[in-house]
């Protein structure tokens, strides 16, 4: 019986053990757009971008993002999605209606932008080691019809 008991306690320590070491997810946050950094071809810029990703249930995230474009509209873009691969509608995003995400691993997903069931961009995101730069590399075609080729560089707040 005190065996027993003393397996359990250790089960229990154990795993609890392992959710303390993996700790928050670095990608979870709120992340400011660095200009200086980033890189839009064929741009312009936008003048600001603030995103903000939350946990949501056990493999997902809820995303906002506020920008103002280059030509000063503000404009509020929002999803939730598992990171499973199957695609979640967006909404406030005249360039796409729905997404696609996965996780490559801990730092690192990778996803989709469809438009009216069209592919109209990839994307792949890293979190630098430390937690406080994500990094997304953007591929795909721009609401003009023009190739984008994107590297945008966030800085967590």
């Amino acid at each position: 019986m005190y065996r027993r008991l003393i397996g359990v306690v250790l089960c229990v320590f154990v795993f609890a053990l392992a959710g303390w070491a993996q700790g928050p997810d670095p990608l979870m946050g709120t992340w400011k757009l660095n200009l200086a950094k980033s890189k839009y071809s064929p741009g312009p810029p936008p003048r600001s971008t603030i995103t903000k990703r939350e946990a949501s249930g056990t493999n997902g995230v809820k995303y906002t993002s506020d920008t103002v474009t280059a030509q000063g509209e503000a404009r509020h873009i929002e999803y939730t999605a598992n990171f499973d691969g199957k695609d979640y509608p967006v909404k406030g995003d005249p360039n796409r209606d729905m997404v696609s995400i996965k996780r490559v691993d801990a730092h690192t997903y990778e996803g989709s932008s469809k438009k009216g069931g069209k592919v109209t961009g990839t994307f792949r995101g890293v979190v630098s080691p430390d937690g406080k730069t994500l990094t997304i590399t953007t591929k795909g075609t721009n609401a003009q019809g023009q190739p984008e080729n994107n590297v945008t560089v966030y800085d967590k707040q």
